[in-house]
């Protein structure tokens, strides 16, 4: 876990020192859910001519951390160029586990959840097309994004679970997806990883997913990522998975790497229909 954390913040440093965000047209704070006196907030990323009468594809993000550390400013720069690009950005924020707590990251996915629900349930307001939610994240983030897409249960009771959690499209950066035996989250969910591992609930109607991995990644195996493409694909769903040689965990944050992820990102939401036109940033030097 230290391991993973001290390679986390550094990727995210190095992240930080690339790429300012291009402005979007307005930015809101909005409270999704209280917990006790907590408020847990969506940062939303509007794009230039946004109204509420608009039905704009959307892109949440989850940041990543372990489950136990990190902030939504992982993905500012991501949200501010979809929004560029004509999607409402959206990072959340969730609750991670407590220093000492040694379980499973019951909270954190039990918010996520809650988070695109709300998003749905406030399209109209938010100027969001209900059926065009995109779910990203990366690490544990990314986990957490798959998992409201393909884990049944650990919602949270105040939620309506009538309204869907499930985004219609996934867009996941070395994302945590497989907590089996051997895996990484392993140790924390145990024999209970059936419940927490969205590699293991791959069914038809999953939705169409991008999966961006470094071949040098220390927590994910490439044959997890390539397993993951393949039970996608037998089960009818689209997943396209890009690997780059020399890369480590925490690779996207930082040049060539950033540019690189998300214009394949921007070509793949795209190809749905979601974005017209080329991707409107540029190749780093």
């Amino acid at each position: 876990m230290t391991r993973f954390l001290s390679s986390f913040a550094a990727a995210c440093l190095v992240g930080s020192l690339f790429v300012s965000a291009p402005a979007s047209a307005a930015s809101e704070e909005r409270v999704y859910k209280k917990e006790g006196e907590r408020e847990l907030k969506l940062l939303v990323d509007k794009p230039p001519g946004w109204t509420a009468a608009d039905k704009r594809p959307a892109i949440v993000f989850f940041f990543g951390g372990g489950w136990v550390g990190g902030t939504p400013k992982q993905f500012e720069r991501h949200s501010a160029y979809f929004a560029s690009r004509g999607m409402v950005g959206i990072r959340v924020e969730y609750r991670t586990i407590a220093k000492g707590d040694k379980g499973p990251p019951l909270l954190s996915c039990a918010d996520a959840k809650s988070a695109i629900r709300h998003v749905r349930a406030h399209a109209a307001e938010l100027g969001i097309d209900p059926a065009r939610i995109a779910g990203a994240g990366g690490s544990a983030g990314g986990h957490l994004a798959a998992f409201t897409a393909l884990v049944d249960g650990l919602d949270d009771p105040q939620d309506d679970l009538k309204v869907s959690c499930k985004p219609d499209a996934l867009v996941l950066f070395n994302p945590v997806f497989n907590n089996g035996p051997g895996e990484w989250g392993h140790e924390r969910v145990g024999k209970r990883y059936r419940e927490f591992s969205p590699a293991h609930h791959v069914t038809k109607g999953a939705p169409p997913a991008i999966v961006f991995l470094g071949e040098k990644d220390n927590l994910i195996p490439v044959k997890v990522a390539t397993d993951f493409e393949a039970e996608m694909k037998k089960a009818g769903s689209r997943c396209e998975t890009r690997l780059y040689p020399g890369a480590g965990h925490g690779f996207f944050n930082a040049a060539p790497y950033f540019q690189q992820t998300v214009i394949e990102a921007d070509k793949f939401l795209g190809s749905l229909g979601w974005l017209k036109g080329p991707p409107t940033l540029k190749p780093a030097p």
